[in-house]
């Protein structure tokens, strides 16, 4: 396994990395000591960055005890700011309490606690903000994550799915105020979604952080199960609407020979399409299963040619998505019509 700085930070990550959201035992595989096995084959393997968050149930814990033993050859990287998939007991009305979720000072240095407990660390390596948060100004968010690196129980800090603009003012306020600034940005990317390519990868690059790209397998479209006119058992229908897009399925029924061609499985087409942009740090995966990790790291040595590149930026215009993401960040203004339209007495020229 070849590695890749993380942006400025000097730690070193593998171009996969291993996402958890699937050994949340509420949505995805129903075995932990079979979820910390798979954790232990990815590490083994050469994986050494491991990527979760207190919004996925009790996915924290599971990786928690896969580490132990292990931990000072992990990067751990957690997030904050979306509520937890399921309320635990110790934690009642956790998917409720308007208090319990979001960027702000309180709740981040609440959140910071239950995690390092869950992971069984003193440390977090990448603490990340889970998405942009329009009701706290990122000044009081940025602060907050400054006192927990000068407190020693975080490393790094980065953000997730946050547009270029919020990008580039969090790093100005964090130059202007004397603040630790995002190190990373963990953005969707795909060869069905490829808008970051515009404007998040180049100011992500202009800023010198690192990305950690979330959903290289569309979601699951990407593994060759959702085809024209089938039905299909991902795990992931339960979370998205978007598995019978036609547009969607368009794509996919033209990269599925593009893959054969070049002898791949989609899969392997579609994690190596992600970390081949130069942007881009590395890949999260997120395997269910022993068979799913196997299935991918048997790809880590997939190289694309230009001339397959090419062939793929025909399908799918670079910087473009075929359709957004049910789990895209929107702004206030694409979500609150009153933002984007005048009073009616005033929507007139005359």
């Amino acid at each position: 396994m070849l590695y890749r700085t993380l942006g400025r930070t000097g730690m070193k990550v593998s171009p996969y990395a291993l996402g958890t959201l699937m050994f949340a035992t509420v949505i995805g595989n129903p075995d932990p000591d079979d979820s910390i096995k798979v954790i232990h084959k990815a590490l083994d393997a050469g994986i050494n960055i491991v990527d979760t968050a207190d919004a996925y149930g009790d996915s924290e814990e599971i990786v928690g005890k896969a580490v132990k033993g292990r931990r000072d050859s992990v990067i751990l990287a957690t997030k904050v700011g979306l509520p937890r998939l399921n309320a635990l007991p110790r934690t009642p009305g956790a998917a409720t309490n308007p208090n319990q979720r979001g960027a702000s000072r309180r709740w981040i240095m609440n959140a910071v606690e239950g995690s390092l407990r869950r992971l069984q660390t003193d440390y977090i390596d990448l603490y990340q903000i889970h998405r942009p948060d329009p009701d706290t100004d990122i000044e009081e968010t940025l602060s907050a994550l400054s006192d927990l690196i000068r407190s020693g129980k975080v490393r790094a800090i980065g953000s997730s799915t946050t547009p270029a603009s919020d990008i580039i003012e969090a790093q100005w306020v964090a130059e202007r105020r004397g603040l630790e600034r995002f190190h990373t940005e963990q953005p969707p990317y795909s060869i069905l979604n490829r808008s970051i390519e515009s404007e998040v990868l180049p100011a992500a690059q202009r800023y010198g952080m690192g990305t950690l790209v979330w959903g290289p397998l569309g979601q699951g479209m990407l593994t060759g199960r959702v085809r024209r006119g089938e039905q299909n058992d991902l795990r992931r229908a339960r979370l998205s609407t978007h598995l019978t897009d036609e547009r969607r399925i368009d794509v996919v029924e033209q990269l599925i020979p593009l893959a054969d061609e070049a002898g791949m499985p989609l899969t392997h087409l579609a994690m190596a399409f992600a970390i081949a942009h130069p942007g881009v740090t590395s890949a999260i995966l997120g395997p269910r299963t022993m068979e799913h990790l196997d299935n991918l790291l048997a790809g880590v040595d997939v190289t694309l040619t230009d001339e397959i590149l090419d062939r793929i930026d025909e399908i799918v215009t670079p910087g473009t998505d075929v359709t957004r993401l049910d789990q895209a960040y929107l702004p206030p203004a694409l979500l609150n019509p009153n933002l984007r339209r005048r009073p009616v007495s005033e929507r007139g020229a005359a």
